[in-house]
């Protein structure tokens, strides 16, 4: 639950910038398509995706002290706060003030709303704070899928305001891209709820990767958020992993620091079947944990640690493969992952180089842990059953 004397401050910060701003709205300007501005920030957006947050908040709360009446500065503010969050979805640590920054843009662009002048942009900030909100309670470490559906239907009815042919283009793509994709793939994949979407407007997955790209190529806010997304449909939903290689390769040579970026490269290097160029990439992932980096934590070590176990597994170097299995498996431990393939394929490799090296004691153990740990329905819980049978 968001603090509420977190929330008080803000509301109250932002009623009365609003009202000493009333009487000067003919100075106001429209930020979000003023390219002296882009150009000024424009470091501050580096900063912020390479995962320095103190010099890139630093400079939107310049930005918030210079407009205070408008949305633009606690969205980014709240952007800020969201990639703290994202490299590993159960820390809910930054939870609370990520909600109050964007209930605070919801507040400011209501008023900013009924402005003729600032309507679509208000519009835009409108849809992205209840599209952002929804993301967050919709993910499975929160899962509050009614606050989810709730916030997203207000997204939805803003983002219905907005004509393609605005001005703000292509900013205000990003939602309708996003909309026009995933209202499509979601009933194709999860047929229970096909009732639902047949309410909503028609989407087209072909023109929503066509609008994300246009994004990635032209927005200046939601540009890498879009290109977030078109890697992530691209590798997971459409198939094309050498496009979606090429969009990891660029996010993680552009913000080298990022740490999801680091790790989803390593994972389409990986996938893609790239080991001699994904091991060096994984092994600086282990490094940087080690270092404690900001960011770099145990979900993207047992990431890269398994494909390293499985790189040298590969190459018969059962050692270093035994060692970054174990190290798998510890980060799984720690982060409390048990449930997941990372987890159970490291166990099952750990009995498989085991049983090879004549071990059959430490070889059983691990198969043991397997069934344990994983369901019965699973592939790796009757693999490690089969297994089991040979002793």
């Amino acid at each position: 639950m968001r603090s509420f004397l977190t929330l008080t401050f803000l509301f109250l910060s932002i009623t009365l910038s609003l009202a000493q701003e009333e009487a000067e709205d003919d100075k106001q300007v429209i930020l979000i398509s003023d390219m002296q501005l882009q150009i000024e920030i424009n470091q501050a957006m580096n900063d912020l995706y390479n995962f320095k947050f103190d010099k890139a908040e630093q400079q939107f709360r310049w930005l918030k002290q210079k407009y205070k009446w408008h949305p633009l500065p606690y969205f980014l503010l709240g952007l800020s706060e969201w990639w703290k969050i994202m490299p590993d979805m159960n820390n809910t640590s930054h939870d609370e003030k990520f909600l109050a920054y964007m209930d605070s843009v919801i507040l400011i662009s209501e008023n900013l709303y009924e402005k003729p002048k600032h309507k679509v942009e208000a519009t835009f900030f409108l849809a992205a704070a209840y599209g952002f909100e929804g993301r967050l309670y919709s993910t499975e470490e929160r899962g509050k899928w009614t606050k989810s559906a709730f916030v997203g239907k207000n997204a939805l009815n803003y983002m219905q305001e907005i004509e393609d042919d605005s001005d703000l283009s292509p900013e205000l793509l990003f939602g309708k891209a996003l909309y026009n994709y995933f209202s499509v793939w979601v009933p194709e994949n999860y047929p229970l709820l096909k009732p639902i979407i047949a309410f909503f407007p028609k989407g087209d997955k072909k023109l929503g990767i066509q609008q994300l790209t246009e994004v990635s190529y032209n927005a200046f806010y939601t540009r890498i958020e879009a290109m977030v997304f078109l890697m992530r449909i691209l590798n997971s939903y459409e198939n094309n992993k050498p496009r979606a290689l090429q969009i990891g390769e660029y996010l993680h040579t552009t913000y080298p620091d990022n740490p999801y970026f680091h790790r989803y490269y390593a994972r389409l290097l990986y996938s893609s079947g790239k080991f001699h160029a994904a091991r060096p990439v994984a092994e600086d992932i282990i490094k940087r944990i080690d270092d404690g980096m900001i960011g770099y934590e145990g979900t993207s070590g047992r990431y890269a640690a398994f494909f390293l176990g499985q790189i040298y597994e590969s190459q018969k170097n059962n050692e270093k493969a035994k060692y970054y299995y174990l190290k798998a498996k510890t980060y799984s431990e720690e982060i409390k992952a048990t449930d997941t393939g990372y987890y159970h394929y490291s166990l099952l490799a750990l009995g498989d180089i085991y049983k090879e090296e004549g071990n059959d004691r430490e070889s059983k153990r691990y198969y043991k842990l397997v069934k344990k740990q994983a369901k019965r329905g699973d592939s790796v819980h009757k693999s490690a059953r089969e297994k089991l049978r040979d002793f």
